[in-house]
């Protein structure tokens, strides 16, 4: 592929996500050429087509033969079927995160990426935040890790529970940092205003002995977004929402706190940048559907023991 050639590019899904996506690929001018918009609710999407000057798609499949690549935002429930049909017709895709609603589902999109040759990246944003960029390579092998991810009620994604919808982003990032095999998972939650959980904590402990313990709520008064990694001789800090973070290191009986160097930028425009660049060169994504695909079996093995003893 030329180096300098726009991509082809369609949004699938026009919700909250999709829109925040259409935006930022506007922004893009000089990256893309967005071939139309597509979602099931056509007042709405024909509104923002006609605010961003895009044009309206009826039927998705009018996009085959036309695109390279698509951004898909519809529900999970839909992320299968959506992803094979363009992954078949030689399209490289971004999908937002849960990848799929089952994990052979998943399987099935990472091999049939693979055998089209084609790009396959899944929306775990936070893999692109500024605060985390700057603290990983000083966060590997965790002793152990605090996550906590609370949210105001999102009166969206109610298709899935908190686990697959929030504390999927931390797993995400867990499972990153730490080489191990999970030992073992032990997980509680319960239903607030939703038939699903809407508030989860889950303890992750691993074959090195490492320990993650994971909070996540959707019926939050606050917006939190914290990681605390505790090291063999130091702990780290990490706010999301600020893009901030620290180390702290013993030094005799003394502790000493430091801000790392960080430079803020838009997560999404990151990730949806990398994402073009992976498809111009061929390069594998920061989140590709494998690793998706083993952040969701995490969450759905979470989401399993909680629904078990809530009678879900």
């Amino acid at each position: 592929m030329t180096p300098d050639k726009k991509i082809n590019i369609a949004i699938i899904g026009i919700g909250h996500l999709g829109s925040r996506h259409l935006k930022v690929y506007c922004e893009m001018a000089d990256q893309v050429n967005i071939v139309g918009v597509c979602d099931t609710q056509q007042d709405r999407t024909l509104k923002l087509a006609d605010h961003y000057h895009v044009p309206y798609i009826r039927d998705m499949r009018d996009l085959l033969g036309r695109v390279e690549a698509v951004n898909i935002c519809t529900p999970t429930t839909s992320h299968f079927e959506i992803a094979k049909e363009f992954l078949n017709n030689n399209v490289h895709v971004f999908v937002e995160k849960p990848i799929t609603t089952t994990v052979a589902q998943a399987d099935k999109l990472v091999a049939l990426a693979k055998k089209k040759k084609r790009i396959l990246q899944v929306g775990h944003i936070e893999r692109f935040n500024s605060a985390f960029e700057g603290i990983r390579h000083f966060a590997r092998n965790p002793r152990f890790v605090e996550c906590h991810r609370l949210n105001h009620f999102p009166n969206r994604s109610l298709d899935i529970g908190v686990v697959m919808d929030l504390m999927i982003h931390d797993i995400d990032i867990v499972l990153g940092l730490t080489d191990a095999k999970i030992k073992a998972i032990d997980a509680v939650g319960v239903k607030v205003l939703t038939p699903l959980e809407d508030i989860a904590n889950a303890r992750i402990r691993f074959g090195n002995g490492c320990v993650c313990n994971l909070t996540a709520s959707r019926v939050s008064d606050e917006v939190t977004r914290k990681i605390r990694i505790f090291l063999d001789d130091a702990y780290i800090s990490l706010d999301y929402v600020k893009q901030e973070a620290f180390i702290y290191k013993k030094h005799g009986t003394l502790i000493s706190k430091h801000a790392l160097p960080i430079e803020k930028e838009e997560p999404l425009k990151k990730e949806l940048l990398s994402f073009i660049e992976c498809v111009r060169h061929g390069q594998k994504p920061i989140v590709s559907g494998l690793e998706a695909r083993n952040a969701l079996k995490v969450a759905l093995d979470i989401t399993q023991k909680i629904w078990k003893q809530q009678n879900i």
